[in-house]
C-alpha cells in the first residue's frame, strides 16, 4: 500500500523525522533513517535525509511500510538518561555546527545546580549530537517550562549568545494561560521583583510587554515579551495582578487550580536573534497538554498550531 501525503501550512520548515512522528506515531529513529535510506520514503521523489526540512505543499510518498510490523520489541535494561535523551532528541528544531534548538519538554531542568537528578546539559554531553563537542548553556528555561531552548556546541558560540541574551538582542516569546480574565487587552508590566539571596533581600526591575490573545471569565491566553530576564519573571507578574498560570504550584492566586492539569502552562513560543547579519527564528510547537486545557477553556489557538 503506497500513501501519499501533503505537507500543509502548519508544518512548514518543520524536520521530515518530526513530521512524520506527527502524522504517523512514535516511530524510531533508527527505522526512519533506514526507510529514508532505502528509498520507501520519498519527498517530491527524491531520497532526503531526516534532518530535511519539509516545506508547505511538499509530496511525501511511503511506500508500502507498515511501522508497526517493523518494530521489534527487545528486551533492555531501562535507563532514564538514555530515555530522556531519546524524548528530547526527537524534539530537536535545529542541529548544525555551533548549536542546537530544542522544543524542550517541561519536568526537565537545563543545567545542574537544581534539586533534580538529571538535566539537559548532563544528559546531552553523552548524545551522538555531542559526540564531537560538549553542550553549553546560554540561557534559563524554568524545569516546568516547556518550548525554545538553545545549547551552545563550543565555547565561542557559548560566549556570542550569552553576550546576546545580556545585552537583550534575543527577543522571546512566551504563551501562558492563566486563571481569570485579564482585563487589560495590552501594555506592559513594570514591577519590582523580590528576591532573596543567602538571607538578604534583593529588589530586580522587572519589564514585560504583553497581549492578551483571548479571554473569558474563567481564563485569559497570553502572549509576553520579556525585555528583562528576572527568575520567574512572567510567573510572579502574573501572580501580582491576580492571574496566576495554571500548574503553578509556587506562584498561586487565591482562586484554586487544584484538579485541573498538573503541567505549567508557559511555553516559550519563539526566539530571536541575529549573528553576522543573519536572523534566526525558531518555534516551538505546542504540548499537547497545553493544545488540551485551552480546548477545555474554550480560548482561541488557531494560528498558534
Amino acid at each position: 500500500m503506497i500513501k501519499n501525503y501533503i505537507v500543509d501550512s502548519t508544518y512548514d520548515n518543520m524536520r521530515l523525522d518530526r513530521w512524520l512522528r506527527n502524522k504517523i506515531g512514535n516511530i524510531p529513529q533508527s527505522l526512519i533513517e533506514k526507510f529514508l535510506r532505502s528509498g520507501k520514503i520519498k519527498i517530491n521523489k527524491k531520497k532526503v535525509k531526516s534532518s530535511f526540512k519539509v516545506k508547505t505543499n511538499d509530496k511525501i510518498v511511503i511506500f508500502n511500510l507498515n511501522f508497526k510490523e517493523n518494530i521489534i520489541q527487545k528486551k533492555k535494561r531501562f535507563n532514564p538518561s538514555n530515555e530522556i535523551i531519546k524524548s528530547n532528541e526527537d524534539l530537536v528544531i535545529d542541529d548544525n555546527e555551533n548549536f542546537i534548538v530544542l522544543n524542550k519538554s517541561a519536568g526537565i531542568s537545563v543545567q545542574g545546580g537544581t534539586k533534580s537528578k538529571k538535566n539537559l546539559v548532563d544528559i546531552f554531553s553523552k548524545s551522538k549530537i555531542f559526540q564531537d563537542s560538549k553542550p553549553y548553556s546560554v540561557h534559563r528555561l524554568d524545569k516546568d517550562t516547556s518550548g525554545v531552548f538553545i545549547m551552545a556546541k563550543n565555547r565561542e558560540t557559548a560566549q556570542l549568545l550569552t553576550s546576546l541574551f545580556r545585552l537583550r538582542k534575543v527577543h522571546k516569546t512566551y504563551l501562558a494561560i492563566c486563571n481569570g480574565e485579564v482585563e487589560t487587552d495590552s501594555g506592559e508590566w513594570i514591577d519590582d521583583l523580590i528576591r532573596y539571596d543567602n538571607g538578604k533581600k534583593i529588589v530586580e526591575k522587572a519589564k514585560t510587554i504583553f497581549k492578551v490573545l483571548d479571554k473569558n471569565s474563567s481564563s485569559s491566553l497570553l502572549e509576553m515579551k520579556p525585555i528583562t530576564g528576572r527568575k520567574h519573571q512572567l510567573r510572579k507578574q502574573l501572580f501580582n495582578i491576580g492571574h496566576s498560570i495554571y500548574g503553578d504550584k509556587k506562584y498561586r492566586s487565591s482562586i484554586s487550580t487544584k484538579g485541573i492539569n498538573k503541567e505549567l502552562m508557559l511555553h516559550s513560543y519563539q526566539i530571536r536573534f541575529m549573528i553576522n547579519k543573519k536572523k534566526y527564528t525558531y518555534k516551538a510547537l505546542l504540548p499537547d497538554y497545553f493544545k488540551r486545557l485551552l480546548k477545555v477553556k474554550r480560548l482561541n489557538f488557531s494560528s498558534l498550531k
